[in-house]
């Protein structure tokens, strides 16, 4: 009796210390929120209480610094990022006459603020991109309910899954054989690439919004994200903003620039970075797995207790088939994202997935609304005019320095600049014009390497930042990469590509 009395004090002592420790941790983690809250709130309101910038309308200076108190936020992560992002959006709505609209557009006859805001604040989830990346996640959804995913995810490991690197170089090599023939990372990389990988990791006891999304989880999925950007750069088809870009040149500069163009300066830095870049994500997310022979053959039992293929795995390979190959041959014809939405309806209609589905997939919904959301903000900074005085501003600077330094400070300001910008194609549209601008009024800088140099990197420069490209909002919340690891690594490996341009594929354009 005296035992069991023991036992039962010792066991209600550990649970109250557990509770304790866990009241502590509930507390520090309100702390850290409190501060952060603090830091994403102060930060705009100092900016704005600093000088107006000379040349520059104050309402675009108080978005800015609203703008600069977001990405702190998506940073600090006070709130979820969706949240930080409906709040931004609500904000600059409700503010509008002072942040969004200049004094002229309030004075027009017959303006009215609050209508124009909240058709403004509501733009981004009219956007194709938005849309295109929520069906990614349905797609996965179609995998996971009948099967496919968990089939191709055990063929892939039977055949490379006997270490974590050379899964790496597996999920890289299925990207870069789609890259040439697919003009949308986000269909690339987020419609067809992450359904599948995303049954990888459970393979190996990783799963996600876990602790164990560690052990190989981070690693495959940052690999499929950042090999995505390096292959948008490589070809010219593989990435739609690579074509706007090329059309942009010949037009300002009239400088023509084909497939063959392309390639061949891309090569030098694309492709020993897409050699290495398994490898190093290898190194800097280390996946506690490292070699699993054990796997391989637990992967070939499972798939002969599988079975054949069953219908229902069939139809979905077939629709998406088609969704790949209209992405492929047919974007003359169908928007990429009107291709996704009709598989997605056909998936509905077959029974593949149901409206239930569609609705509790908390992560589709949570990806759209950031990314809606964002992405509305982003194109406040160009409304208001902030872009084209930031340009301005850079080419005054340019025109005073080096040739050599010129370029650099061109490519590298353009590379940078996308912080405040949700897609690349946003970015090219309001950024590269000014940017050639600049260069055709240069004429001591190398006009066609530049211009060559600016648009290869659009590609590149999707990888800093969770929001940076189409793909970038469903690896960010998949639940293997946390907000600030994906921060951190998007700085690091952005720093690496744009040092790989600069100094691989600069020298060889600039000779």
């Amino acid at each position: 009796m005296a035992t069991l009395w023991q036992d039962r004090v010792m066991g209600e002592a550990e649970s109250e210390g557990a509770s304790g420790a866990a009241t502590g941790a509930t507390a520090a983690r309100l702390r850290r929120r409190a501060l952060a809250g603090v830091a994403a709130l102060g930060l705009p309101l100092l900016l704005a209480s600093l000088p107006v910038p000379a040349d520059l309308a104050p309402h675009a200076w108080c978005f800015f610094a609203l703008f600069v108190g977001v990405v702190l936020a998506l940073i600090l992560e006070p709130l979820p990022s969706a949240a930080v992002g409906l709040i931004g959006v609500t904000l600059a709505a409700l503010l509008s006459p002072w942040v969004l609209f200049s004094p002229a557009e309030l004075a027009r006859p017959g303006f009215r603020a609050p209508d124009a805001a909240v058709t403004w604040a509501l733009g981004g989830f009219a956007n194709g991109t938005v849309w295109l990346v929520f069906t990614a996640f349905v797609f996965a959804i179609g995998y996971d309910k009948t099967g496919l995913g968990r089939r191709i995810a055990l063929r892939l490991v039977q055949a490379m899954g006997h270490g974590s690197l050379r899964l790496g170089y597996a999920v890289m090599l299925a990207d870069l054989a789609l890259a040439p023939f697919t003009p949308s990372n986000t269909a690339r990389s987020a419609g067809t690439i992450f359904p599948i990988i995303r049954a990888v990791p459970p393979l190996y006891g990783s799963l996600p919004n876990d602790r164990s999304a560690r052990r190989l989880g981070s690693y495959v999925m940052w690999t499929a994200f950042a090999s995505s950007c390096v292959t948008s750069s490589l070809f010219l088809t593989a990435l739609s903003p690579n074509l706007l870009a090329v059309a942009m040149i010949a037009a300002t500069l009239g400088i023509e620039i084909g497939w063959g163009d392309w390639f061949l300066a891309a090569a030098p830095f694309c492709v020993p970075l897409l050699a290495l870049l398994p490898l190093l994500a290898h190194a800097l997310v280390r996946p506690t797995v490292r070699r699993s022979p054990e796997v391989v053959r637990w992967a070939t039992s499972e798939l002969a207790a599988m079975g054949g293929l069953s219908w229902r795995e069939a139809l979905l390979g077939v629709l998406v088939g088609i969704a790949i190959l209209s992405w492929i041959f047919a974007g003359a014809f169908v928007n990429a994202t009107v291709a996704a939405l009709l598989v997605l309806a056909l998936m509905l209609a077959t029974g593949l997935v149901s409206w239930a589905d569609v609705v509790g997939s908390r992560d589709a919904w949570d990806t759209l609304t950031r990314l809606a959301t964002l992405m509305t903000l982003a194109d406040g900074l160009n409304r208001t005019g902030f872009v084209a005085w930031f340009a301005a501003g850079l080419a005054g600077w340019i025109g005073d320095v080096p040739p050599v330094w010129g370029v650099v400070g061109l490519v590298g300001t353009y590379f940078a600049s996308h912080y405040m910008f949700a897609t690349t194609t946003a970015h090219t549209t309001a950024m590269l014009p000014v940017m050639l601008a600049t260069l055709a009024g240069m004429p001591a800088l190398p006009q066609g390497p530049t211009a060559m140099l600016l648009a290869l990197s659009a590609g590149l420069m999707g990888v800093i930042t969770p929001y940076a490209t189409g793909p970038a909002p469903v690896y960010a919340g998949c639940g293997y990469i946390s907000t600030g690891a994906f921060w951190r690594l998007g700085a690091v490996f952005g720093l690496l590509y744009l040092g790989s341009l600069l100094a691989l594929g600069a020298p060889l354009l600039l000779r």
